[in-house]
């Protein structure tokens, strides 16, 4: 909806990962560096850690958005939490291996015979599996077993597990040792800083045609850093939210005062907001005293009127929502 207002082509803070909108910070910049250099020894694992939101589905999309198509064939998995067989299967499919049995011995052998096809043709298999720490023993058994198919003395496929930082922990089990020794690249992602965080912003905007309305202030850039720890997936969720406080107050200026308000909003919406104290019963003063006066009385006052102004806005926003929802209904 603030598309609209502000004159952007486009959603600038999305959710969904997409490499047009990639920023490459320092640390992406070598996440990349670390992918490209794991892929030039053509076998072995790749690993990529990071906190949730923190970009490690969208670096895969940036990278594959480089390779050559007519080298690379690319398959992806997400769902982790299966079997050691099912994982496999997932894998063997991903591929475009499938067969009537179910037959572990018949799976391996149709994916030899694409390995040795894809070799052939001067192709390599690459396979990207999301959520590994999620992965179980058995499940990462598998992986290992399929990175140890050579075809003509090396390596037929090669492996881009990407997790959250426990995996980095996982690894380096003791029941992991093959695994690990077959690790030629890892990289962990951390947040962006703050200066990132603000290049980080204006670059989504300027990719919608963004041309400074809003503007931000530097209050409003720290604070969009300080409320999201500079997790990019944060910052695309607080800084949609601000953008749509912003229109709804036909503002076009984004201050701090108003990133720290939304940040607020949020956590209670998403998080469930702690519930108002109850004041302590006020003690009954002596009987004698011809005027009994209320401890907190000021404060209670003080609250009354901030639930009446909250719902005043609250009238407002729903008024606005119904006049652009209804314009949108005239035009459709």
């Amino acid at each position: 909806m603030f598309e609209q207002f502000y004159g952007l082509s486009a959603p600038p803070f999305q959710l969904t990962p997409d490499q047009r909108f990639f920023y490459q910070s320092r640390g992406h910049g070598r996440a990349i560096s670390h992918l490209i250099f794991g892929l030039s020894q053509g076998e072995g694992f790749i690993v990529i850690t990071g906190e949730v939101g923190a970009g490690k589905t969208t670096l895969v999309e940036r990278l594959w958005a480089q390779l050559d198509r007519d080298v690379y064939t690319m398959a992806r998995v997400s769902t982790t939490q299966v079997s050691g067989d099912d994982l496999f299967r997932l894998a063997m499919a991903g591929f475009g291996v499938t067969a009537e049995t179910s037959d572990k011995a018949t799976l391996i052998a149709h994916f030899s015979d694409i390995l040795r096809a894809r070799r052939a043709e001067g192709r390599r298999l690459l396979l990207v599996v999301d959520e590994a720490q999620s992965l179980s023993l058995p499940a990462l058994e598998e992986l290992r077993m399929l990175s140890n198919l050579p075809e003509e003395g090396q390596a037929g496929l090669q492996m881009i597990l990407l997790g959250q930082p426990q995996f980095r922990a996982r690894i380096a089990s003791p029941d992991l040792e093959q695994l690990r020794s077959r690790v030629l690249a890892s990289y962990h992602l951390g947040p962006l800083a703050e200066e990132e965080t603000r290049a980080y912003v204006e670059h989504r905007l300027k990719a919608v045609e963004w041309h400074g309305d809003p503007s931000f202030t530097e209050g409003a850039f720290a604070a969009i850093h300080r409320e999201s720890g500079g997790v990019p997936r944060r910052i695309n969720r607080l800084a949609s939210r601000v953008m749509l406080y912003g229109a709804l107050e036909e503002a076009h200026k984004i201050t701090g005062p108003m990133v720290d308000s939304t940040a607020e909003e949020l956590r209670r919406d998403l998080e469930g907001g702690a519930p108002e104290p109850v004041p302590a019963p006020v003690p009954i003063a002596a009987a004698a005293a011809p005027v009994v006066t209320l401890p907190g009385l000021a404060e209670l006052s003080r609250r009354v009127a901030a639930l009446e102004e909250s719902a005043a806005r609250r009238e407002r926003v729903f008024q606005r929502l119904m006049d652009v929802f209804g314009g949108v209904s005239a035009r459709g």
